[in-house]
């Protein structure tokens, strides 16, 4: 079968509850250290659609990379237990820093940590669930971040984008928004190829769909555009649409929301 995707892009349903997933590469500079601008950017837009009547929910990376910057080492990618204890103080700065950023716009935030088991266990995912819609009733933002000291299968594997279309789809948003380092999905990786071209719409994952995602990650992230394939995937066979969208610019998502054509989006086989 062939790819499916069109060249024009289609205007997004009305959305409520909102799952925005930021990986490491717009949160942090290649040296581990924070982007400063680029996170308040970010949480100024997150907070104004949270003051307009949406739930907010943020899955963000960025513990390992910013624990990186501050303990002023270079990681291995083989080394786990160094990228434990880079998350472990990573993570801590991190959730200083939103708080700091949401408070300042009158927002509360809250800390969730979870694993791929914890999401895969029944009981367990019913128990973090009931807490996570608590939260959003008490008109919280939570910041979900996996538990990456204690889960090396997730270091090993991605940078949240599982997790976020795990967590979109538990808690029934209306929408998935993948913020990375470009402006959507491409043909083909556009930093080697300059006739690269930006599909605005997915409407099935196919195998030449896949093979155009085979390019590596970036320096401090680890799961690049395989994994944001698989999660618009498994998100869009739970009906929740994904788009991909430039996390440098978060504005756009103000566009998105409006129904303007922006970044790439998944509308797969199964969406409600």
């Amino acid at each position: 079968m062939n790819a499916k995707h069109t060249d024009t892009p289609e205007k997004t349903r009305v959305h409520q509850r909102i799952v925005i997933k930021v990986g490491t590469s717009t949160l942090a500079y290649p040296t581990g250290l924070l982007n400063i601008r680029g996170i308040e950017s970010l949480v100024k837009v997150t907070a104004d659609l949270q003051n307009s009547g949406k739930e907010m929910i943020l899955v963000s990376s960025g513990a390992v990379g910013i624990g990186r910057g501050k303990l002023g080492i270079t990681l291995d990618g083989n080394d786990i237990p160094t990228r434990q204890a880079c998350a472990a103080v990573g993570q801590g700065e991190l959730i200083h820093v939103y708080d700091k950023l949401f408070s300042a716009h009158n927002h509360n935030i809250a800390q969730v940590l979870l694993t791929r088991g914890v999401i895969e266990d029944k009981r367990r995912k019913c128990k973090i669930t009931d807490a996570l819609a608590r939260l959003l009733a008490l008109r919280c933002i939570p910041i979900i971040n996996e538990n990456d000291v204690v889960a090396t299968e997730e270091l090993e594997f991605g940078d949240n984008d599982e997790i976020s279309a795990m967590a979109a789809v538990f808690l029934k948003a209306d929408l998935l928004i993948i913020l990375t380092d470009r402006d959507g999905f491409y043909t083909s990786a556009p930093q080697n190829d300059p006739n690269a071209k930006l599909i605005p719409k997915i409407t099935e994952i196919t195998g030449e769909i896949r093979s155009m995602a085979g390019e590596s990650p970036g320096a401090l992230g680890r799961g690049g555009m395989v994994t944001k394939l698989a999660a618009a995937e498994y998100a869009g066979k739970h009906g929740i649409p994904t788009v991909i969208l430039n996390g440098a610019k978060p504005e756009l998502i103000y566009d998105l929301i409006d129904g303007k054509d922006v970044g790439t989006i998944f509308n797969l086989e199964g969406e409600k």
